[in-house]
């Protein structure tokens, strides 16, 4: 019931379409509840027993008085006309009170329309922004293919199980309790004695769907799988067929698929068992209620005559249809509470690296960047250990070290990517969690080991995160990046499309335009992460001279594989098992004949 409370909360901003939705329906069930009542004088002219009445009373709002004076309009035109047309006026009034009703009921569908679907929007937006704002941890840990799932299929069960069922929702039980109300008005007796039954037929049916939502939760969790298998295969298509693994992939994800369709088999089942189970109960009720019904009739002892009697088992058979709806809403809301639970550990997933709420403005980086006492682990393995570092404003420092000694992580902490477990960043004296995390990393300019680029044109992968750049200054950078060359070679130049992840580019291209974008931001501060590693021999030549004429001038934070590229850089620090264990300039570290010696080594006999 929480989790449900929190998704109608969605409802809220749209308040005024909610109520006039009820307000549609409850009108709506009120016209319905007099065409029916209508029975009662239809039956009575028609049999000759309807009630003649000679003198209206003043008009009240109540169920004496409003019979009363139709009983008396209707003695009017039985004794001016005769029967045929008093019954001729009752069923025209049957057939005005079911154009209300009818027209009524679908103006509360039209208004619930855009409710439903701006609710449905607005949880995709809240997944979507909560997403993009979790620290990189969370990404890390969590499997692609699931997030997708509860974005996409956890929202769509939403909808299909709550939102679609939301008119149902606000509706039935409206219906039922009107309904109810008459009935008690024309038989309290006969109306205790249903209401005694009606809970047993409640328990049998809230048994069925007891574990219907611990299944749900499941069949999105095997979905979220399925999904990521999908997404596995193809990001490694190549991998797959250059391996001949095809039938390997094949087997494994027929197994997720099997056991999803099994599991989905399941839940429907014991959803579908709803309806006709809801259907015989109902039908055991109304048989118990015409036998004991009649027996009030037949001996006189309710205030029940016939006709009324028959117009009570008329309007109680219009309780039947609204109880099997909200039967099978309770039903489709379980499935979708599981979908809401998945949703909405995203929603309560801890944002670690938040801002605080009084944070300080930096536009401009003036001295320098220091790293004092700085530790941090990951996954409970230590990655960094009392990690003490100095970078002066122009000055270019390298890490080096083998791989997992830290290198990118260190990177990593200073645009708050992660947030040290001990110790501090600070930049021009102040730690970095005091400024404002969207102008802390407006200062850095950043390239990956991996090309990460986006389905767009070569404009707007260069220019991302940069809308007030125009196409000269994009020109201008990937001139820098030695990337203008080749993108004036494509079919439409710098409107060309690079597929999916810049599948129709090589790699060496791909990562030309990552430093182009980098390049285009024009930063003071550069983090460098292994920018050549993805480069053929004559590309890492031209992308190196240009980084050098880049890093003139400017703080660069650079990591490096090859040595053969960071030579000049101002200092260079060896890390090993998350330590910095020498530093010091090239010469002065080949000197030391250390860790940085046996790197260099290597690279060179290799």
């Amino acid at each position: 019931m929480r989790r449900f409370i929190k998704i109608l909360r969605f409802v809220v901003p749209y308040w005024q379409k909610a109520f006039l939705n009820f307000l549609y329906n409850l009108l709506s069930v009120i016209f319905s509840l007099f065409s029916f009542t209508m029975t009662i004088p239809f039956l009575g002219i028609l049999f000759g027993k309807q009630k003649l009445v000679e003198q209206p009373v003043p008009f009240e709002f109540s169920v004496s008085a409003i019979t009363h004076n139709f009983n008396y309009f209707l003695t009017g035109i039985i004794k001016e006309s005769g029967p045929e047309h008093a019954l001729l006026t009752v069923v025209f009034l049957v057939v005005i009170m079911v154009f209300f009703k009818t027209g009524l009921a679908y103006a509360g569908k039209y208004v619930m329309a855009p409710l439903r679907m701006n609710v449905i929007r607005d949880i995709r937006n809240k997944i979507y922004n909560k997403i993009i704002k979790l620290h990189v941890g969370y990404h890390s840990e969590e499997r692609k293919g699931d997030i997708m799932s509860r974005m996409t299929a956890d929202v769509q069960e939403i909808d299909v199980s709550i939102m679609r069922w939301l008119d149902v929702i606000f509706k039935e039980p409206v219906t039922i309790i009107v309904y109810l109300v008459s009935l008690f008005v024309m038989s309290y007796q006969l109306t205790l004695f249903v209401l005694i039954l009606l809970p047993v037929s409640g328990l049998v049916i809230g048994r069925i769907g007891k574990t219907l939502r611990k299944k749900s939760a499941e069949l999105q969790s095997r979905f979220g799988a399925l999904l990521s298998l999908i997404e596995e295969t193809l990001g490694g298509i190549r991998i797959i067929k250059a391996f001949s693994s095809e039938k390997t992939v094949e087997k494994k994800f027929n197994k997720e698929n099997n056991a999803y369709t099994r599991l989905m088999i399941r839940i429907w089942r014991r959803q579908e068992l709803a309806v006709p189970m809801g259907e015989f109960l109902g039908t055991i009720v109304v048989v118990i209620m015409m036998w004991f019904g009649g027996s009030l009739v037949l001996k006189q002892q309710g205030a029940l005559d016939s006709q009324e009697f028959i117009a009570y088992l008329i309007i109680f058979s219009q309780i039947i249809n609204p109880a099997k709806s909200f039967s099978s809403a309770y039903y489709s809301v379980l499935r979708g509470m599981a979908s809401a639970d998945r949703i909405d550990e995203i929603f309560n997933a801890e944002e670690k690296y938040t801002e605080k709420e009084n944070a300080l403005s930096i536009k401009e980086f003036n001295s320098e960047i220091e790293y004092r006492n700085v530790s941090f682990i990951y996954e409970k393995e230590p990655v960094l250990n009392n990690i003490n570092l100095r970078i002066e404003k122009g000055k270019t420092i390298a890490l080096v070290g083998q791989s997992g000694s830290g290198k990118s992580t260190l990177a990593d902490l200073m645009p708050r990517l992660y947030d040290p477990l001990s110790g501090s960043i600070h930049i021009d004296g102040i730690p970095t969690t005091e400024y404002k995390i969207s102008e802390l990393r407006d200062l850095m300019g950043i390239v990956t080991q991996e090309s990460i680029l986006f389905n767009d044109t070569i404009f707007n992968n260069i220019a991302f995160g940069a809308e007030n750049y125009g196409i000269d200054e994009v020109i201008t950078a990937a001139k820098v990046a030695n990337a203008h060359q080749f993108i004036t070679m494509t079919e439409y130049g710098y409107d060309s499309n690079i597929g999916d992840r810049g599948s129709k580019l090589s790699g060496g291209q791909r990562q030309r335009l990552c430093i182009a974008r980098a390049v285009l931001r024009n930063p003071p501060i550069l983090i460098l992460d292994e920018a050549t590693s993805s480069l053929d021999t004559e590309s890492e030549r031209l992308v190196q001279d240009a980084l050098i004429n880049l890093l003139k001038n400017r703080t660069s934070l650079v990591i490096a594989h090859r040595l053969s590229t960071i030579i000049h850089a101002d200092e260079i620090c060896v890390m090993h098992e998350g330590s910095i264990v020498e530093r010091g300039k090239h010469e002065d570290l080949l000197a030391l004949n250390g860790y940085y010696k046996k790197l260099h080594d290597l690279q060179s006999f290799a």
